[in-house]
């Protein structure tokens, strides 16, 4: 099922406390708002240039996201009030179990942390900091997307980084996985990876090595779910390494062009479609 965005082009997605699905425009300085089965509401954000990017729950009952372009961190309530903090070049973004935002600075090889609108930041190997996720050990797991390694910064600030075995495999996005583990996605060599919290790393060719992995989610389904915006499909790996994939629709003549994922309050997998939409795929079996 497609949702069509007449305001522009999604990026980033996620569940907000609310119980509603949120969602950034990157090319139209938007924030969006969608109930399942409603018109969607989008809140244009007072700089039209600054894309907006990933965008994710905090710990307060707002939604958080980050604006690369614009160089700022941004919160908004239910209601659509926001809030911006200055950040450098900032792009994943996730709650820490601190009650604090952590984000990742590409540009400038640093994490950041803000919290009651204070802002720290901390340095970290170069090789531009991407995707970002809380890890069960109460640390934040990172990418380094030009580094080609996942990094590990505790709350305190103390970064440990693991390379991959796989040159030019240039990682995006991370997130927890269901089996303790944090799973991310190589864009660069084509695969999902596997980190442990000891550090130990298992990589999973796709298929198809060209098809750019971009962004992956925990499933209800406990598989891991990412999309491949080189092919418009979204993936499905088990924690023992099948993977599955499913042709996303397209737009009119235009293909899907996949970004964020989202596990939806319907239970269902929701796509952001550059392209102009945002796409509902049911999980089988649920």
């Amino acid at each position: 099922m497609l949702t069509k965005i007449s305001a522009g082009a999604p990026y980033g997605i996620a569940t907000g406390p609310d119980g509603a699905l949120w969602f950034t425009l990157v090319h139209q300085g938007c924030v969006g708002r969608l109930v399942p089965g409603e018109e969607p509401v989008v809140h244009q954000l007072d700089h039209l240039d600054g894309g907006p990017t990933v965008i994710t729950p905090g710990a307060d009952g707002a939604m958080w996201f980050t604006e690369f372009q614009g160089g700022r961190v941004g919160r908004i309530t239910p209601s659509g009030e926001v809030t911006a903090f200055e950040a450098s070049s900032p792009y994943g973004i996730v709650a820490g179990a601190d009650g604090a935002m952590w984000f990742t600075c590409m540009q400038t090889d640093r994490i950041g942390r803000i919290k009651d609108g204070e802002l720290t930041e901390f340095e970290v190997p170069g090789g531009m900091p991407s995707g970002i996720a809380a890890g069960p050990d109460d640390a934040l797991w990172f990418t380094l997307n030009q580094g080609d390694a996942i990094g590990r910064i505790t709350l305190s600030g103390e970064v440990t980084v693991h390379p991959l075995p796989t040159a030019g495999a240039a990682p995006v996005h991370i997130t927890a996985g269901p089996d303790g583990a944090l799973w991310f996605v190589e864009i660069g060599a084509g695969q999902v990876g596997r980190i442990d919290v000891t550090g130990k790393i298992t990589e999973y060719p796709l298929p198809d090595r060209a098809a750019r992995p971009h962004a992956i989610v925990t499933g209800p389904d406990g598989a891991l779910w990412f999309t491949e915006w080189a092919t418009g499909r979204l993936g499905r790996i088990t924690v023992d390494g099948t993977i599955e994939e499913y042709a996303l629709p397209e737009i009119s003549a235009q293909a899907a062009e996949p970004h964020g994922l989202t596990v939806g309050p319907d239970g269902a997998i929701w796509v952001a479609l550059e392209t102009g939409a945002l796409a509902r795929i049911e999980v089988p079996g649920s």
